[in-house]
């Protein structure tokens, strides 16, 4: 569904990604991890052809991103942003059904009313569906952009931080949501994601990046190593599973 071919990207003379080669299949999640600066967020943004210039080739369900018109890429991706704001008056349902735009035509309204309000359901955000955005917490604006990303169906979804907000209890919840999509859509997931165990039980492939490279690559397990850690994020890290379920628990920086 994604292809990611050499991609570079400068800011002025800071180079931000240097040589991306990555690829994601429909159904599959993949998680990109690495500290402040490593790179993430600036390559969810050049998909999303929203970076600014950058060079390589990015490819989309067959079609080269940079060819695509804005409505076109908008049908095939939905993006939920690290960082969605405090201060916008919409209503809740208002902004899910904002995810239906790309597909709009007449007659339609209500089979995107339908759509949307299930978005809604999925992510529990009924009793919200009324009120404005500027009005919730951190955590329920976060849900609420990811619902509208659900009701827009893109092929291709890009999360940034998609559970830095939220409680125990809703990161679990949406972690099962975002990988039901994947597997009964069909839906191609990039995450964004600090949380190294939490990443472990969303996604089906980690990409570690350091320096805006990929250091490492691969399941969990081959790559959240106490060698990867210590070289990417300086610190020592105890890891392992319970039951099948990963953790990583830091040890303190290196001496």
């Amino acid at each position: 569904m994604l292809v990611i071919e050499k991609l570079h990207y400068r800011h002025g003379e800071r180079v931000i990604l240097d040589d991306i080669d990555l690829c994601v299949a429909p159904g599959e999640v993949v998680a990109l991890l690495g500290p402040n600066g490593a790179g993430k967020s600036s390559l969810l943004r050049c998909v999303n052809q929203i970076a600014g210039r950058h060079e390589g080739r990015i490819t989309i369900d067959g079609r080269a991103a940079q060819s695509m018109t804005p409505r076109e890429l908008a049908r095939r991706v939905s993006w939920v942003p690290q960082h969605t704001g405090s201060t916008m008056a919409l209503r809740v349902h208002d902004m899910v059904l904002l995810g239906r735009a790309p597909h709009r035509c007449p007659g339609s309204s209500a089979h995107d009313r339908a759509i949307a309000l299930a978005a809604l359901e999925r992510l529990h955000l009924q009793e919200l569906a009324m009120r404005p955005l500027d009005q919730l917490s951190g955590g329920e604006r976060q849900r609420a952009m990811l619902a509208r990303a659900i009701a827009q169906e893109g092929q291709l979804m890009l999360l940034d931080e998609p559970t830095s907000d939220l409680d125990l209890r809703h990161q679990v919840a949406v972690i099962q949501t975002v990988r039901e999509i994947a597997r009964t859509r069909g839906t191609a997931m990039l995450v964004a994601i600090h949380d190294l165990a939490l990443a472990a039980r969303l996604a089906d492939r980690l990409v570690m990046l350091a320096g805006g490279r990929i250091h490492a690559g691969g399941p969990w397990g081959e790559v959240l190593t106490p060698a990867n850690i210590r070289a990417v994020y300086g610190v020592d890290a105890l890891i392992g599973s319970d039951g099948g379920i990963p953790y990583v628990i830091p040890m303190g920086g290196m001496s």
